[in-house]
């Protein structure tokens, strides 16, 4: 095994974790596809006064999830809802089909991807990267109204 050739590292930093404050979003899907959440998330984080801590997100549905996933091209989010379908087709032969033939494949694309993510607090904003968006992943054809607990850990100003 080689050692990397160069490694940095910030200073730790540390707080006592003394505020717990929750939200719910309520986002109307239009069907299949991704919606993006971070604005909202990082709304709260700023309307809380968050300095350091951690946001977590909790999809409270069995047919839509969670993830973070490229934000600038478009393409991505295609990409990926084929890989999606390809991985659990509508006509695979499944017997769970009470609300449709999306019903099945929903509950599958949900657990190959998320129902929580957690993301950093520094300095009062998400810690998410450059590229990096907060998506809800419709799994169902038609619009649903989902529900996801926001929560954040952490000091506060």
């Amino acid at each position: 095994m080689t050692s990397p050739k160069s490694l940095s590292r910030t200073p730790p930093s540390a707080v006592a974790a003394t505020t717990i404050v929750s939200s719910q979003l309520t986002a109307q899907t239009a069907g299949a596809g991704f919606t993006n959440l971070t604005a909202e998330v990082a709304k709260f984080v700023r309307e809380i006064d968050a300095r350091e801590g951690a946001v977590t997100l909790f999809i409270r549905h069995t047919s839509a999830s969670l993830t973070i996933q490229e934000n600038a091209d478009p393409t991505v989010l295609d990409d990926l809802m084929t890989a999606l379908q390809r991985a659990a087709p509508e006509n695979a032969g499944w017997r769970h089909d009470t609300e449709g033939p999306d019903d099945m494949p929903a509950h599958i694309k949900t657990m190959l991807t998320a129902t929580s993510l957690q993301i950093p607090v520094l300095r009062g904003a998400l810690a998410l990267g450059t590229w990096q968006a907060i998506y809800l992943i419709e799994h169902r054809a038609r619009p649903h109204r989902r529900e996801v607990v926001l929560q954040f850990i952490g000091s506060v100003n």
